[in-house]
């Protein structure tokens, strides 16, 4: 008997373990020819390799099974190819020529397709797109994407808005992991740089069934940078000046890749002075100076990938508070924050026969400081102070105790099993959760310490037939909270202690049907969930970053939404048209609400619930008219309305905004390469639908352009870029920025010139 279980589980391992190898060609749909240099990509297991002067390509130690194979070539639609082994013969694979950028796979949905394929309708930005902006924060680079817009506090502090939604509401994922940074403050900003970020991806709408709490909004996933290709060393180098700001950055990298290791490290610094208005004046303490640092070590083989990151981001932000001292200085001037964000992340791929295993686990701990003056009013804040006059000043407040310090530590864990493949079905479970504690370093308290539990299990399915995709998906989560009691020593009010307990199930289907081979169609219904923060839950006290005194509500419930979601596209080789409605409908949406009273001098802001709705959606157009197929014209438009069931409107919703773009690609030559020239105009409207606390904003529109090269000298290749935005100057304020009701306008032009090279 023995020997008969030894005979078979030898002929089991034997047999899963056989090696087979998959041989193809790749040729152009039109004429046949082998397409040369095309990348071809497995999934699973992670494998790549490129075609050669024939066209052919071999990857070979692969075992039994369903596989997946994403191949992209410049001039080329990119397209998915499914085979099996053995039996699959020699694969001819035919590429279909297009204007339209190359896709890449969709990282943050869970069947990892391209977009063409997706039954969720998600955005994606890529890092040279970014960088071609000429922005100087990550957040404002994003709000190039439509329903994406950004709330700012200066130039230093933004946090993403998707379709009227922030804050707590908009789930940020970094290096693969849930980011916890304090985000419930409208001051706090994303304590992330753009550097080392390869693309954004950002899910408009309810994504809890992917993401759980704080999903309700949307989703911003930020792919870090990939390692070097196979047994490649590459080091770059770049520095930028912002004419504006009189602002410095600077960055470097260096990765290498074995057969099995690979290796990178990347340090970015940038320092900017306050910003200066249309007017001409500069708008007093939004200086700011940040440092970056991030570092990968990558394993892969047939069985198995791996990711270490890490990510230490530490920046120092004036916060604003009026238009006084006209300075270029960079030193540090009260208040101040300084904000300490370390990203410890660990991302694991298991490979079977037929089946995976994904399992990530990351650490992050935020250390938050702000230093405050409270004799501050006796220092002058008149225009003619000299600068020698400030630095003296910026030093002399630099030293002492911070009024708060907040110390967050979060673990979080994100465990999916995929199932073999049946059929034409795909199917995942998974497990997702945290465990967070948030502790209190210095007297001021705007939250207690805290501990937060979090857990949620889902499944979802996927099934493919030749024109129509379904997707579907259930899943149940629970959060605990529980916090200290606290007193606020200015009023000698005490908080009492809490614990509370949040649970909710919610789900997604969706459906993505090829009506044409041109056109598109996908419907999704998703429910999404936010439980309250302790800042809702416990706050008693003035918050000086928004000079108001809030008052938390220990009795709020879940905020639940239900949104659907209709997108077309039709697309051929002379242009593309989207378009793209929601409706979201949100119960017990949380709100400060103003009570009309005054402790400290700041007016006191209550939380309150009520029902609530916003319903819009975005339209584009891209031109790239064939053979001129290196001119490309964009058009964007969104629309987002908020409004309170009572008939008010929400605060803090973007005004509707049209956006034009004209760029051209420049034709490579023997020197000169990956050229470009590009002008937009960004039209705002009036907004005109404003919260109870909300002023009107008037409209605006401003210029922006860009052009840029690299050039080759032999090994090394020199890039170069120049970006303008606001190009007229003009003097504005922005519906969202924090800024407005001390009626301080947004930055005026600002030229930057960036210099790197790379080999």
């Amino acid at each position: 008997m023995k020997n008969i279980i030894f005979g078979l589980l030898l002929l089991a391992v034997t047999t899963g373990y056989s090696q087979y190898s998959a041989k193809g060609i790749v040729i152009d749909a039109n004429t046949e020819q082998p397409v040369i240099g095309a990348a071809i990509k497995l999934q699973k297991p992670e494998r790549s390799t490129i075609t050669s002067l024939s066209g052919e390509f071999t990857l070979d130690n692969l075992t039994a099974g369903n596989y997946a194979l994403v191949i992209s070539s410049l001039g080329y639609g990119t397209r998915t190819y499914q085979f099996e082994l053995p039996g699959a013969g020699e694969l001819k694979i035919e590429l279909f020529p297009t204007a339209i950028e190359m896709e890449e796979i969709i990282v943050s949905t869970p069947f990892h397709q391209l977009q063409s394929e997706n039954v969720m309708k998600v955005e994606r930005i890529t890092r040279e797109s970014l960088e071609r902006s000429g922005t100087s924060s990550l957040t404002e680079g994003i709000s190039q994407i439509a329903g994406v817009e950004t709330i700012t506090t200066g130039t230093s502090i933004g946090k993403p808005v998707i379709r009227g939604l922030s804050s707590n509401r908009v789930l940020v994922y970094a290096q693969g992991v849930r980011l916890e940074n304090q985000q419930f403050g409208d001051e706090h900003g994303l304590g992330l740089s753009s550097s080392g970020i390869e693309s954004v991806e950002v899910i408009k709408g309810p994504a809890s069934l992917l993401y759980g709490s704080d999903a309700l909004g949307g989703v911003l996933y930020l792919n870090p940078e990939r390692f070097a290709p196979q047994g490649e060393t590459e080091f770059d180098a770049e520095t930028a000046y912002y004419s504006n700001t009189e602002g410095f950055e600077a960055n470097s990298g260096v990765k290498t890749s074995a057969e099995k290791f690979k290796f990178l490290v990347r340090g970015n610094l940038a320092t900017h002075s306050d910003y200066e208005t249309g007017d001409g004046r500069r708008v007093t303490n939004t200086r700011f100076t940040e440092y970056d640092l991030k570092g990968g070590v990558g394993y892969r083989d047939e069985n198995y990938k791996g990711d270490l990151r890490y990510n230490i981001n530490s920046s120092t932000a004036g916060i604003p508070e009026e238009i006084g001292i006209q300075s270029t200085s960079k030193s540090k001037m009260l208040p101040y924050q300084k904000v300490d964000n370390h990203i410890l992340s660990l991302d694991n791929s298991f490979y079977f026969d037929e089946s995976s295993l994904d399992a990530k686990i990351g650490y992050l701990f935020n250390n938050r400081k702000e230093f405050e003056d409270a004799h501050h009013e006796e220092h002058g804040h008149e225009e003619d102070h000299e600068h020698e006059e400030l630095e003296e000043h910026d030093e002399g407040h630099a030293e002492g105790e911070p009024a708060l310090e907040m110390h967050l530590e979060t673990l979080n864990y994100d465990v999916k099993y995929h199932f073999p493949a049946h059929g034409k079905f795909e199917t995942i479970v998974g497990v997702q959760g945290m465990f967070q504690s948030n502790e209190n370093m210095a007297e001021e308290i705007l939250i207690p310490d805290a501990r937060t539990t979090d857990a949620g299990v889902l499944a979802t399915t996927h099934y493919h037939l030749e024109k129509l995709d379904f997707q579907a998906g259930l899943r149940y989560d629970f959060r605990k909270i529980s916090s200290e009691a606290y007193e606020n020593h200015d009023t000698e009010t005490e908080v009492p202690a809490l614990e509370r307990e949040f649970n909710s199930y919610n789900g997604a289907l969706g459906v993505k049907m090829d009506i044409t081979s041109n056109f598109t169609s996908r419907l999704n219904l998703a429910t999404g969930f936010r439980a309250p923060n302790l800042a809702e839950l416990t706050s008693y006290g003035s918050h000086h970053g928004t000079n108001r005194f809030e008052i938390g509500n220990s009795d709020l419930e879940n905020e639940q939404n239900y949104q659907i979601d209709l997108a077309l596209e039709f697309r051929n080789q002379h242009f593309e048209v989207s378009a793209n409605g929601f409706y979201n409908a949100i119960n017990n949406y949380i709100f400060l609400n103003p009570t009309g009273e005054f402790i400290n001098e700041n007016p006191v802001f209550e939380y309150l619930q009520h029902d609530a709705k916003l319903y819009g959606g975005e339209v584009g157009l891209h031109i790239h008219p064939h053979p001129l197929d290196w001119l490309h014209l964009e058009s964007n438009y969104e629309l987002v309305i908020g409004e309170q069931d009572n008939g008010d409107y929400l605060p803090l919703i973007p005004a509707q905004s049209i956006q034009n773009t004209i760029w051209a690609e420049l034709a490579d030559g023997k020197t000169f390469k990956d050229g470009y020239v590009s002008l937009s105009l960004k039209s705002v409207f009036d907004q005109d639908r404003t919260g109870l606390f909300e002023t009107e904003t008037a409209g605006y529109s401003l210029l922006n352009a860009g052009i840029g090269t690299s050039i080759a000298l032999n090994s090394v290749e020199l890039q170069v870029k120049l970006a303008g935005t606001n190009l007229l100057d003009k003097t504005y304020i922005s519906h969202l920025s924090r800024l407005k009701p001390d009626g301080i306008p947004n930055m005026g032009r600002n030229i930057s010139l960036g210099v790197g090279f790379q080999f």
